[in-house]
Order: structure tokens, then C-alpha cells, then sequence
């Protein structure tokens, strides 16, 4: 059974789900419309929880629980979308339209690399690359 929650913790869980609300609201009134079309894709969409699993079971040789899958499934999600809108970037500094190339997407990542340091493993296993041709 949970303990009851108190009053003042009950009262700054409300006032902090107001302020959330608040803050989303303000920041899809300043989305220009492709952005907002594509954050609604990216609010819809979640990446396979199954699969996500099978990923991290083959790398890590261990069965995990399937909320460890769904975080990590959460921080992929988030990676995917950085990188998404650094490729927009990209193609935008080009002068380029349509839809995201490859090149697009190395550029990004290897941006991101730039800003973030080392992605992945500490060692980079042999062979394995992102975005390759």
C-alpha cells in the first residue's frame, strides 16, 4: 500500500503539472507550422519497444526488464530527434529542400560528436560506423 501524500506535496505537484502545461502551451504558440506538424509526428510516433529490447539484449548479452527498454526507447527517441533537426540545419545552411539525404544525416551526427564528445561506446568496436555509405 502507498503512503498518502501530504497536502503541500500534493499542492506543489499540481502547481508543477500548471506550470508544465503552461510552458507547452507557450511553446507550441511560437512553433512555425512545420515545426508544429513535426512535433505532433514526433509526440505520435515511439520507437518499438520489442525491438529496442532485442537491440539491448543482443549488445549487452543479458535479458533486461521492459522498462529498462522503454527509457532507453525514450533517450533513442530524443537522440533520433536531435539529429533529425541538426540534418534540417544542414539542409537548410545548404539551401537544400525536400526530404533529409544521408549526407544530411552524417553531417548532423558529426556535428553533434563535435558538440557532445564521444557517442556510444567508450571503444569504438571495429567496423561499426553510423551513416555509411
Amino acid at each position: 500500500m502507498l503512503p498518502a501524500m501530504a497536502d503541500d506535496d500534493y499542492s506543489a505537484h499540481s502547481t508543477w503539472n500548471s506550470q508544465s502545461k503552461d510552458n507547452l502551451k507557450v511553446l507550441m504558440d511560437n512553433l512555425s507550422s512545420d515545426q508544429y506538424e513535426r512535433f505532433e509526428a514526433y509526440r505520435r510516433h515511439a520507437l518499438p519497444k520489442q525491438a529496442v529490447r532485442k537491440v539491448i539484449q543482443q549488445n549487452l548479452g543479458q535479458q533486461v526488464s521492459q522498462p529498462v527498454a522503454q527509457i532507453v526507447a525514450g533517450f533513442a527517441k530524443v537522440f533520433v530527434g536531435e539529429i533529425v533537426e541538426k540534418a534540417r540545419k544542414v539542409q537548410a545552411r545548404r539551401g537544400e529542400t525536400g526530404p533529409l539525404s544521408p549526407d544530411h544525416l552524417r553531417e548532423a551526427y558529426r556535428m553533434y560528436q563535435e558538440e557532445t564528445g564521444r557517442v556510444g561506446a567508450a571503444k569504438p568496436v571495429k567496423g561499426k560506423r553510423l551513416f555509411v555509405r
